[in-house]
C-alpha cells in the first residue's frame, strides 16, 4: 500500500506544483493566494509521503485530500484536482492493501513450502 499512496503523493506534488504556475496567470489571483494553496500541499504531499509507515497515516491522507477539494474555495482549480486525487488516494488505498494481502499470502505459502516436514 505504501508504494501506490506514496506515487500518488509523489504525484499531488509534482501537478499542483504545475497548477500553481498555471493558476499564476489568472489574473483574479495573487502570487501569495496561488503559492499558499500550492506550497502548503506540496510540503503536506511530501511530509506525508515520508510518514507512510506511521499509524494514522492514511486518514492523515484523506485529510490532505479534503483539504485540496477545500482549497478550491480560494483557487477555483483545485476543485476539480482535489477530488482527482481524493479519487486516486481511494484507489491507492483500497487496492493497495489488496496487494499487501496478495504479497502476505504469497510468502506464507513459500514460507510453508520451505519449511522442513516435521515428521
Amino acid at each position: 500500500m505504501r508504494t501506490l499512496c506514496a506515487s500518488t503523493l509523489i504525484g499531488e506534488f509534482f501537478i499542483v506544483g504545475f497548477a500553481g504556475l498555471v493558476a499564476m496567470k489568472n489574473p483574479d489571483l495573487t502570487q501569495a493566494q496561488v503559492w499558499t494553496v500550492c506550497g502548503v500541499t506540496m510540503l503536506l504531499s511530501v511530509l506525508l509521503c515520508g510518514m507512510l509507515s506511521r499509524p494514522g497515516a492514511v486518514q492523515l491522507g484523506w485529510a490532505l485530500q479534503i483539504g485540496l477539494i477545500a482549497s478550491g474555495f480560494v483557487v477555483p482549480t483545485m476543485f476539480f484536482l482535489g477530488a482527482v486525487f481524493a479519487g486516486l488516494w481511494w484507489c491507492s488505498v483500497h487496492y493497495g492493501r489488496r496487494i499487501d494481502a496478495i504479497k502476505a499470502s504469497w510468502a506464507a505459502a513459500q514460507a510453508e513450502a520451505a519449511a522442513p516436514d516435521a515428521a
